[in-house]
């Protein structure tokens, strides 16, 4: 269906479904007709690609993806844009709209029922208050997909798109690092939705890495070495985890200093390999319980 950001077209469609936004979704639809097919176009929507889609609003980008795509499936959270969105899909015979929480989906189960013999790519328009759970969820689960593009609030696009040992880094950018390559593709001005948010947001793109950049030996003390490095970011490094993981801080010094590091070193001037060294050190020393 076209002029799905068409202002009109929306308020005609929301007044004959009896739709209303709702502020606990997150839900601020697209109306700038430019935005939808760049993110299609630089989200691998293509020939020999099944694109899962997140959150479909009334399915402004899924008419882009489908039109590109060999298979779009869309998982939207909100039961009542379900009859809205057979009226504005209709005319493709390439989706399926799952009405579920992403959440709590099995998408590798999805991949293996929808996308046999595809390339599998993720787009979105991410609510605001979930943006860093859902791209960990989608990063953590290891799934078979090539790409990940999202618009985001443009505060947390320019974070999770730094690099790590830069002053914007946290806890969520050295793990986006860790399994993907990140990219800002393009930013976008609140007025380009319905309802206008309070702030800009931009498209970031998260190549997925065939491995990680560095080894680690255990992940998971690897992450929460990572997180407790972060947790309290006015304080250095060492004491940083010492108080997080709960270590003496003698201890954490030894293993700064076993990986060539200063112990005032703070977080956010470590690389990803330094973090990495630490860890290592860390867990050879087997302090972290």
């Amino acid at each position: 269906m076209d002029n799905l950001t068409n202002i009109n077209v929306i308020k005609d469609i929301f007044e004959r479904h009896g739709f209303t936004f709702s502020k606990a979704l997150g839900q601020n639809f697209i109306i700038n007709p430019s935005i939808c097919p760049k993110i299609a176009e630089m989200g691998n929507a293509k020939k020999g690609f099944g694109i899962i889609e997140i959150g479909t609003g009334v399915g402004v980008l899924t008419n882009e993806l489908a039109k590109r795509a060999d298979k779009v499936v869309a998982v939207e959270i909100d039961d009542r844009l379900i009859p809205i969105l057979r009226e504005t899909l209709s005319e493709y015979d390439n989706v399926t709209v799952i009405n579920a929480d992403v959440m709590k989906t099995d998408l590798a189960a999805v991949i293996s029922e929808h996308f046999e013999g595809l390339e599998v790519a993720v787009c979105a328009n991410l609510p605001y208050y979930i943006t860093s759970p859902i791209i960990m969820y989608l990063l953590e689960s290891r799934l078979p997909i090539r790409s990940v593009t999202v618009m985001v609030q443009k505060e947390a696009g320019v974070r999770l798109c730094a690099k790590p040992g830069s002053r914007e880094c946290g806890a969520v950018t050295a793990a986006v690092n860790f399994y993907a390559e990140p990219k800002l593709l393009f930013n976008v001005s609140r007025g380009s939705f319905m309802p206008a948010p309070n702030v800009d947001s931009c498209v970031i793109r998260l190549d997925i890495r065939e491995k990680p950049p560095v080894e680690v030996t255990d992940e998971k003390f690897f992450f929460q070495v990572v997180r407790g490095a972060f947790s309290q970011r006015r304080k250095n490094l060492a004491n940083s985890l010492s108080s997080s993981l709960g270590m003496e801080k003698a201890a954490v010094i030894g293993a700064i200093r076993a990986a060539g590091l200063s112990e005032n070193i703070r977080p956010e001037q470590l690389s990803l390999q330094q973090l990495a060294d630490v860890s290592e050190q860390l867990y050879k020393m087997g302090e972290v319980k």
